[in-house]
């Protein structure tokens, strides 16, 4: 059972003007890895944080006062998946074959196990979160309710500026006020590990990961036979010309019923469950064909014959029109792995 002194957050706090100080201290926040800097005489490095010690999770600031670049290796990999956000400045990051752009509404999550290089430019100052690899694991294992059978891997880039990833960013830095503040909420023994459990959560509920479906199925309510029967149906017939009396005879259920239990349980009507499955379907298609001369073939394969609407609807689901999709996989592929 954790005391209080185990769960009230301690700060820490790192001024250093060579390379091996700034190397060396940043590796025992996040693990080993290689810096370069092309003006050594320009560093400063600073570091300033709390850790939080329920699972030593450390949030805080961090700037090294001139463009740096940081390499890590998969042999030495990192011993936490490091999460940040600059605040001024710009950041790249070469992994598994792309690059990710980062800036104060786009950040960055360092998977442990990856190969990667990142570029910290024009004095960046940024938010850095470092999540110890066994503690989201924990959390995962918990919430999942199995062990992982792979190790947990994020996608690179966050949304900073919308939606549940912006909501996390928001939590972060609500967090940063608080102990800035002295913190007296925060390191009460009855909040501090339940603040941390959530920024773990929220991490792992709004950034996408390998993970994330079997997360969003071990978190969805128990789902009631009728309800498979009329995803199954779909999902098997999707190509036809389906009608809603179709899926409601498959279901076996009232109408009233069958949208009562989608919209509980799939958070949509039967018929927009139908539309976002062949939209995907699509998608799919089309990036493993990587034809866009067959972009409509593949659509009305999958019953969307109305193509203006079509690509107005994938456009609303994807953020981006089919053939921006496959541009976008066309440079992806191009780029050289690092």
């Amino acid at each position: 059972m954790p005391t209080q002194a185990d769960l009230t957050p301690s700060g820490v706090e790192a001024t250093r003007r060579d390379l091996d100080g700034a190397r060396e201290w940043m590796a025992a926040i996040c693990g080993p890895h290689w810096l370069r800097v092309s003006r050594p005489g320009h560093l400063q490095f600073h570091h300033s944080g709390t850790v939080l010690r329920a699972m030593s999770t450390t949030l805080g600031y961090v700037e090294y006062g001139t463009d740096v670049t940081v390499s890590v290796d998969t042999d030495a990999p990192l011993n936490c998946y490091s999460v940040s956000l600059p605040l001024t400045g710009e950041q790249e990051l070469a992994a598994r074959g792309r690059l990710w752009q980062s800036d104060r509404d786009n950040g960055l999550i360092l998977t442990p196990h990856d190969a990667q290089e990142l570029a910290i430019m024009g004095n960046c100052r940024k938010i850095i979160v470092a999540i110890p690899r066994p503690a989201l694991r924990q959390v995962l294992e918990d919430l999942l309710k199995r062990p992982l059978n792979a190790p947990l891997t994020f996608e690179p880039g966050m949304d900073a500026a919308n939606g549940e990833q912006a909501a996390w960013w928001r939590m972060v830095k609500y967090m940063l006020t608080e102990t800035e503040r002295g913190a007296p909420l925060s390191s009460h023994l009855h909040v501090a590990a339940d603040l941390e459990q959530a920024l773990l959560k929220g991490l792992l509920l709004s950034q996408p990961h390998n993970y994330s479906d079997a997360l969003a199925d071990a978190l969805r309510p128990a789902c009631s036979h009728y309800l498979l029967r009329a995803r199954q149906f779909i999902q098997d017939n999707a190509r036809e010309n389906l009608t809603l009396d179709d899926i409601e005879r498959a279901a076996g259920v009232s109408r009233f019923k069958l949208f009562d239990g989608f919209r509980e349980q799939f958070g949509q009507s039967p018929m927009a469950y139908l539309k976002k499955f062949r939209l995907e379907a699509v998608r799919r298609e089309m990036l493993a064909d990587r034809s866009e001369r067959n972009i409509s073939a593949i659509a009305m394969g999958w019953g969307l014959t109305h193509l203006g609407r079509f690509s107005s609807e994938y456009k609303k689901l994807f953020g981006e029109t089919p053939s921006e999709t496959l541009k976008r996989a066309a440079r992806a592929s191009a780029v050289p792995r690092v």
